[in-house]
């Protein structure tokens, strides 16, 4: 096999050290602390060093990584599982000479590794998902709290942390135990369809240690939203920075998709989006809205075109069926990981195949009945990711022609293939109607 990277180097990275193999020298190895990092920076530009290859170990590559690339080397981060050593032979040594031997012969692909800018509005994206999360499990701290109290607010309004529940715990934290005093506090949309109920489950019995539980509960609950406030803050300066479109007389009113949960505190985000992806609108397509488009904006970048092909974007997303192929069998085998951006696109397809109106949930729901929720959910998730590609790449516009187009094409293949069985077995179709 010919070298396609002549002066090439590998490198092993750890938590505490690194190790550096260029083609024809020793091995060599480095801490990592940022002057060492430095230190190998220069071996490496002083061996005439032009491209390398390195493991996506954690996050220990990051900093390394930006510093190789910023001294102009060809860095390529690859992912670990292309450069498995043989089973019983694996050192941190001979790893990194095995890294440079395989990348030498072309033999790894790089990994995707975001612009400055979206790996920022990632990190800040992340945490706040992160904080969502934590955010979650202490609201179901303050419903056990109200429960153990015998308190059964959960069950007759919808969300304990609304506007009206929360007026009515930060009212039972300050002391009122009065029913009526309590029910005052809801919305007048709730007043007027259940208050009866709502003054029936607020009748508890109050305990000092279901108080302090719903104190402690209360006080996460509000800690972590004023942290995924910071987050949005965030999120703003990145977005409008990327989109050029900054606050200034308000919050610009242009329709968009309705966000129903979480929304981002963005200004004119409908607008920055759009300037940021040249117009090109992802949210016409189903189950994508405006805070969606930023979580895969964080996940993917702006180009993708560095994916040829929609199959390339839905084989890395980890969304397209593997090849196990051993023999005459073909085995099933799960794969390893999930990228964060397929998960995305899972989550909006959870939500579309319940949907009515919407074409690829009854797609979804004929698939589910066959071959399970798991498949269905998988499959409608790739369809998601093609019509990405192709409006992010192609500027292809989709529109969701609904529920009966989609059955109207199923009429139609069923025609087919019944005049097409005609046909095999010699017979002739006569004065039937197709409904």
């Amino acid at each position: 096999m010919e070298k396609l990277f002549k002066n090439s180097a590998g490198i092993d990275i750890g938590a505490k050290k690194v190790f550096v193999y260029v083609d024809g020298e020793s091995v060599v190895s480095f801490f990592t602390f940022t002057e060492d990092f430095e230190r190998a920076r220069d071996y490496l530009k002083s061996k005439n060093v032009t491209s390398v290859a390195m493991e996506a170990t954690g996050v220990y590559w990051t900093i390394l990584y930006e510093m190789l690339t910023e001294s102009g080397i060809d860095v390529w981060l690859v992912d670990g599982r292309q450069t498995r050593q043989v089973p019983g032979r694996k050192t941190d040594v001979k790893d990194c000479q095995w890294i440079q031997q395989l990348h030498s012969y072309g033999l790894l692909t790089r990994c995707f590794v975001a612009e400055a800018d979206i790996k920022e509005l990632r990190s800040y994206v992340r945490l706040r998902e992160d904080h969502i999360r934590s955010q979650s499990m202490h609201i179901n701290h303050m419903q056990k709290a109200l429960t153990l109290m015998n308190i059964r607010l959960g069950e007759v309004i919808d969300q304990v942390h609304g506007k009206s529940g929360m007026a009515i715990i930060e009212a039972i934290l300050s002391g009122e135990r009065n029913p009526e005093k309590l029910v005052a506090l809801c919305h007048s949309s709730i007043l007027k369809k259940k208050a009866a109920e709502v003054k029936k489950s607020l009748n508890g019995k109050y305990t000092n240690s279901g108080l302090f539980a719903l104190k402690q509960a209360y006080d996460a609950y509000r800690f972590y939203q004023s942290q995924i406030d910071q987050c949005d803050e965030k999120i703003n300066l990145v977005i409008n920075k990327m989109g050029k479109v900054y606050k200034k007389d308000g919050v610009s009113k242009m329709k968009r998709k309705p966000i129903r949960h979480h929304k981002p505190m963005v200004d004119n985000l409908g607008q920055n989006m759009l300037n940021i992806f040249k117009d090109r609108d992802a949210t016409l397509i189903s189950g994508i809205t405006d805070y969606t488009w930023i979580q895969l904006l964080s996940e993917v970048g702006t180009d993708l075109s560095k994916w040829p092909t929609e199959k390339h974007f839905t084989s890395w997303l980890g969304l397209a069926p593997g090849q196990n192929q051993t023999g005459s069998k073909n085995r099933r085998a799960k794969k390893k990981g999930r990228p964060k951006a397929g998960q995305i696109f899972r989550i909006i397809s959870q939500g579309l195949i319940n949907s009515k109106n919407i074409a690829i949930g009854a797609f979804g729901r004929r698939l589910r009945a066959r071959k399970g929720p798991s498949t269905a959910i998988k499959a409608m998730a790739r369809k998601i990711a093609e019509f990405y590609w192709r409006v992010m790449v192609k500027g292809l516009e989709f529109a969701e022609n609904g529920i009966k187009h989609y059955e109207a094409l199923l009429l139609q293949k069923k025609k087919n293939a019944f005049i097409r069985l005609a046909a095999e077995l010699n017979k002739t179709i006569e004065n039937v109607e197709f409904a």
